[in-house]
């Protein structure tokens, strides 16, 4: 995609994105009606911006605590060395962990921020122990539970 929003798009594109952003499961037909444009051409058009990365996938959102993984906690983690070759083993291993929701590399107190889904504290004491303070080059990391969801998965403010 390109760094400016409106660079390829147009106005009818980017309400056919807020549409599927806000409801993914929309039909064309419902979608073109929804946009004011004939379902031919809103199918081309959302071909397009899947074709160019403007859409990336269509998820369905699955209630954490209904498939028993109710506890979120966030993981600072500290590498012992900022190279890229650190930053690319921690990378690769750490995709391997299906428990880490999210990994990012943040400027600050930690080198990343991981977002984590458990079971529980136990789960995560477990996680922790035996797979988290092994992944290559962690010097250290620090936990925080989340004891209240405020703001998920919010919608792109465009």
């Amino acid at each position: 995609m390109k760094e400016s929003p409106t660079e390829d798009v147009d106005r009818i594109d980017l309400k056919i994105l807020r549409a599927l952003q806000s409801e993914g499961r929309l039909s064309n037909a419902d979608l073109a009606k929804r946009v004011n444009v004939s379902a031919a051409t809103c199918h081309r058009r959302t071909q397009r911006l899947f074709e160019e990365g403007y859409i990336t996938g269509v998820l369905a959102e699955v209630a954490p605590g209904a498939v028993g993984l109710g506890a979120m906690v966030m993981v600072g983690v500290v590498l012992d060395r900022s190279t890229p070759e650190s930053f690319g083993a921690f990378e690769g291993a750490v995709m391997e962990l299906k428990e880490v929701l999210d990994c990012n590399l943040v400027a600050g107190d930690f080198d990343y921020l991981l977002k984590i889904r458990v079971r529980d504290m136990a789960d995560f004491n477990k996680l922790h122990g035996q797979k988290l303070i092994a992944l290559p080059g962690v010097r250290q990391t620090r936990t925080f539970f989340v004891m209240k969801e405020v703001k998920e998965n919010a919608r792109l403010p465009f």
